[in-house]
């Protein structure tokens, strides 16, 4: 796969990184407040997640510096992870469990964890 390049919406954007050999990164920045982020984000995601499958390893999305998100990408994060329950893909979301507003967001995305490892949650305190 050629490296994905960053991708600019409006005030997010998102940085994809190879860190190690057992997981693409991407790492969401600035304000998700548009409208309709579905039609943006998740198509690029979704080639991310095509490329973890490949090389059978996770897909780890990281909202930590994340300033701000509306409902609406609550809504393409949920589209997300059904996407990658659906491959089979694994899925790790990583966010500031020090800042309530992500904390309450991504807790609440617990119902879709089923126990067999494809997503997992994780909240940092920096």
């Amino acid at each position: 796969m050629t490296p994905l390049a960053p991708l600019v919406s409006g005030d997010l954007t998102v940085e994809p990184q190879m860190a190690d050999a057992d997981a693409i990164e991407l790492f969401f920045r600035g304000r998700s407040n548009d409208r309709h982020p579905a039609r943006v984000v998740v198509p690029y995601v979704s080639e991310a997640m095509g490329a973890a499958l490949t090389r059978s390893i996770a897909l780890r999305l990281h909202f930590e510096t994340l300033e701000y998100m509306n409902s609406s990408t609550i809504t393409a994060i949920i589209q997300i992870i059904q996407e990658a329950r659906g491959r089979g893909a694994r899925l790790e979301m990583v966010f500031d469990a020090t800042k309530s507003w992500q904390r309450l967001g991504f807790e609440a995305l617990a119902v879709f964890a089923k126990g067999d490892e494809l997503f997992k949650l994780v909240g940092i305190r920096p």
